[in-house]
């Protein structure tokens, strides 16, 4: 098991590693495993990629987020301009279907509503919008409402798990309640966390997942 300091060190380089990140701007204080990030960044973009890295490091238990957002006066925008990049953003994203997503900006923060069948659907707004200029942050409110098939069930699920290189199956529990899957287990690290989230949400009819799965190197 790894030591706090231990801990720390990988972090800081995997900051250090990450090229949207400016690193330097960026403090790194560990507490039985729980990471807490400090600081300021220069854009939403830059602090979702710095949470993302330290949650790749493994036996990271949880991270923290203390890091406000420092916009220069030049990047500062007006809501109607985040607004019109923000649809222009989400019109070309071919993986955004822009028809059912409703958009709203304020004092620099953007909200998204609407429904969308897909969880890659509903991830790629937030990817569409997250780091143009002046946005101080995302709330993501779209809801996910797949049409139900014959396909969900545990045994589809469980497969794709076992196809995945980054994921020990054996050790991941999956309870099914109607589109709602709920995951139990053992996992070494967050990326492998995330990973499993990914296959299940990429099953056909999952509406909701409830993530129980312990982070544990044993």
């Amino acid at each position: 098991m790894k030591s706090d300091i231990e801990i720390q060190r990988d972090v800081m380089d995997e900051l250090l590693w990450e090229p949207s990140i400016h690193a330097s701007d960026i403090g790194v204080v560990v507490r039985n495993g729980v990471v807490t990030l400090m600081g300021a960044v220069r854009n939403y973009g830059e602090k979702l990629a710095a949470e993302k890295a330290a949650k790749r490091i493994k036996e990271v238990k949880a991270v923290i987020m203390d890091i406000n957002i420092r916009i220069c006066n030049k990047h500062m925008k007006a809501d109607k301009e985040i607004t019109e990049a923000a649809l222009n953003a989400l019109k070309w994203n071919s993986f955004v279907p822009e028809d059912r997503i409703q958009l709203k900006v304020e004092n620099a923060w953007i909200t998204l509503e609407g429904e969308v069948e897909w969880q890659f659907q509903k991830e790629s707004a937030t990817n569409a919008v997250h780091h143009l200029v002046g946005v101080r942050g995302v709330s993501n409110f779209i809801k996910v409402k797949p049409v139900l098939t014959p396909i969900l069930v545990k045994d589809v699920i469980k497969k794709a798990l076992e196809r995945s290189a980054d994921i020990e199956a054996e050790k991941i529990d999956i309870e099914l309640s109607g589109g709602k899957i709920i995951l139990k287990g053992k996992v070494r690290s967050w990326g492998e966390r995330r990973a499993v989230e990914r296959a299940v949400w990429a099953t056909p009819g999952v509406v909701d997942v409830n993530d129980e799965l312990i982070i544990s190197s044993k």
